[in-house]
């Protein structure tokens, strides 16, 4: 909203200053500026206002150290989270930008689903919360809707650069528009619909959903649009509901969220931008940078949650907010097209996820097998099975935290590590 204000203003009457909200940093900066004080001003009054709500009872008996002393603490504190990101994204990105528009959907939409859970929890005093199945069809719901806006969008495409002896062997070169770099190279692009996506590791790192359907047999691409919404479905509800098995202990989902949302908005700006996505060789994505801000004021809220929920923690997130975060991060993963990178950027998630997975596979094969079962790790979540092993979880958060950074490293090297 600022955004047009002060374009009006600097438009209009020249006003001095105001030409600086054409810049993605300086809104950028702005917008993890606000996000923060929101954070810390709204959060405090939030946390006062849902202390007493949550009964007594509410969290299970697991027999973790410093379990007891948990007992009462507010939850769905998530709405800070939310708040904190929705608010700066409105007052300083382009809001007829279809990046900013979906990401904006994401949020709202896997944030309602996780406020329900945490409603019926805490105000109808019923723990078990939104049933399953009821939270998988809204991630799914929302894959779809992110998946058929993408593939079908228009806007949506992918600049692809020809080479000057390609160039030159075109018949009909209208639809070619060229770019000279500050060097004084001229390069010949056009935009167009793409399946491609980054995949690491490799030489060319590009990878096209549509060579997959090829395989299939199927040479006209009928199947594309099937096979990319199956994909985008599945990689929001897998890392949404990792997010929701991270956040376990206090600070641990908000902090790696935090490392994730950085590396995203550095890929985010890279492609959105001519100059770097051209010399780093990756592509370039029109109108991509708008979700810098975005990330920004996502990176802010992680931050400025963490004010109240490092340990101990006054308020936890929720579901509220777990839900909402995992979404978030895997929505803007695809649209930067870096989503097969996920398993290692959120290589904390998968971990978390996978632990719960083996367990509950070895405990029931176990069970059959011997009568009995069996299990790997002392509890599961991973996160829990530290804790009974004795470490404290301030201690198992920061070494999360500290892995998570690597992770976010090696991610950003897999541009030029090929």
């Amino acid at each position: 909203m600022l955004y047009y204000l002060f374009e009006y203003l600097d438009k209009h009457f020249n006003l001095a200053g105001a030409g600086v909200f054409q810049y993605i940093s300086f809104r950028t900066a702005a917008a993890i500026i606000t996000s923060l004080i929101i954070s810390l001003l709204f959060g405090k009054r939030l946390i006062d206002w849902l202390r007493g709500q949550q009964v007594a009872d509410e969290i299970r008996d697991l027999g973790l150290d410093g379990e007891k002393q948990k007992k009462g603490t507010p939850t769905m504190g998530g709405i800070i989270i939310l708040g904190a990101i929705i608010i700066p994204t409105l007052l300083f990105a382009r809001l007829e930008n279809l990046y900013v528009i979906l990401i904006l959907v994401a949020t709202i939409w896997l944030g309602f689903i996780g406020f329900l859970d945490d409603y019926i929890k805490v105000f109808k005093k019923d723990k078990a919360g939104l049933a399953g199945r009821f939270k998988i069809l809204g991630q799914v719901g929302l894959g779809l809707i992110v998946g058929s806006t993408l593939y079908f969008h228009e806007t949506v495409k992918v600049r692809e650069y020809i080479a000057p002896a390609e160039y030159t062997a075109m018949e009909d070169q209208s639809a070619v528009k060229t770019f000279v770099t500050n060097e004084g190279d001229t390069l010949y692009y056009q935009d167009s619909k793409s399946l491609s996506t980054t995949i690491p590791f490799v030489k060319e790192n590009e990878f096209s959903y549509a060579s997959i359907t090829r395989a299939l047999g199927d040479t006209e691409g009928k199947l594309n649009w099937l096979l990319y919404v199956l994909v985008v479905t599945f990689i929001i509800t897998a890392v949404s509901n990792g997010a929701n098995i991270t956040d376990g202990i206090d600070g641990l989902a908000a902090g790696v969220s935090g490392i994730i949302g950085v590396i995203l908005g550095i890929f985010a700006y890279l492609s959105g931008n001519i100059l770097f996505s051209s010399y780093l060789n990756i592509m370039y994505i029109p109108h991509l940078g708008e979700l810098v801000i975005f990330s920004g004021a996502f990176v802010g809220a992680c931050i400025g949650f963490l004010w109240y929920n490092s340990f101990p923690a006054q308020v936890f997130m929720g579901d509220t907010g777990s839900l909402a975060l995992g979404g978030v991060i895997a929505t803007l993963a695809i649209m930067v097209r870096k989503e097969l990178l996920i398993p290692i950027l959120c290589g904390i998630f998968l971990v978390e996820n996978l632990s719960v997975m083996i367990q509950v596979a070895y405990f029931k094969y176990t069970k059959k097998k011997y009568g009995e079962g069996r299990r790997v790790f002392l509890m599961s979540p991973l996160h829990h099975h530290y804790q009974k092993k004795g470490y404290h979880e301030s201690k198992i958060v920061t070494r999360f935290w500290i892995i998570g950074i690597f992770l976010a490293i090696l991610t950003v090297i897999t541009l030029k590590l090929r």
